[in-house]
């Protein structure tokens, strides 16, 4: 398999220009520190903002520390798919600079490949598994920003993009100091190389792909793109945070 990581549009004159700002404890998203309509290069620093995205509905606080999220602790099952390794960094901005921030608590969660969270009913009646608990999980960013989660590369439902979850906390002792959330997203192209393969070509052509996906398009998407790589039987996913927060 190729090792070549997917392409981006250069983004000229985006270092430094942070826009936007979450204050510790603000609720408020953070915004795009890109020009509309730009792309997340290959190797896109991280004292850029990060923007802010909806929790959505599935978010399940399990308190799961662990890098490989593919289990289920109920059961012990083991979710089936293409194994994504996701190696995520957070940085605070600082004017045009970033520094790594250690202690944060990063958590992720998404879909297997048929479309469904663990942990909730679907209003719509399509799922209950609220006594699972696959596809979850937090870790604490070390010296360098870095945290890594072993998962699979997620399926799609109607209405939405393949896309995984994130949250980073800060905690000052027993108390959340900072909290913001987001999501990630995979180029489109790449996506459809993936989903040929099994388990995902089951479920058929998916309805979404990112620019008919409302909140990929209202809310900086291009900018929340990861960068992908196929490596052996696996593909490697890398995402920089840059956040704000003063």
């Amino acid at each position: 398999m190729s090792r070549e990581p997917v392409n981006r549009r250069q983004v000229l004159g985006a270092i430094g220009a942070a826009a936007g700002a979450a204050a510790l404890g603000d609720a408020s998203p953070l915004k795009a520190a890109v020009p509309a309509g730009a792309s997340r290069p290959v190797f896109w620093p991280a004292c850029i903002v990060t923007p802010a995205q909806t929790e959505g509905p599935y978010f399940v606080d399990e308190k799961l520390e662990r890098v490989d999220i593919r289990k289920d602790p109920v059961d012990g099952t083991i979710k089936e798919g293409l194994p994504l390794t996701l190696r995520m960094s957070v940085h605070r901005v600082d004017g045009g600079a970033c520094a790594p921030l250690t202690g944060a608590h990063v958590d992720v969660w998404q879909c297997d490949a048929a479309g469904i969270y663990a942990g909730v009913k679907d209003a719509q009646g399509l799922f209950d598994t609220r006594e699972k608990k696959f596809l979850r999980g937090y870790q604490v960013s070390d010296g360098s920003g870095a945290v890594e989660f072993v998962t699979i590369y997620p399926g799609w439902y109607p209405g939405r993009t393949p896309h995984i979850h994130f949250k980073v906390r800060l905690y000052a002792g027993q108390n959340r100091s900072y909290e913001f959330t987001s999501q990630l997203y995979f180029d489109d192209a790449f996506t459809d190389r993936i989903y040929t393969r099994a388990p995902y070509q089951g479920k058929g052509a998916r309805t979404t792909r990112n620019e008919r996906d409302g909140i990929y398009r209202r809310s900086g998407g291009e900018q929340l793109l990861l960068t992908l790589a196929e490596e052996k039987e696996q593909v490697v996913g890398r995402f920089e945070i840059g956040l704000r927060m003063s």
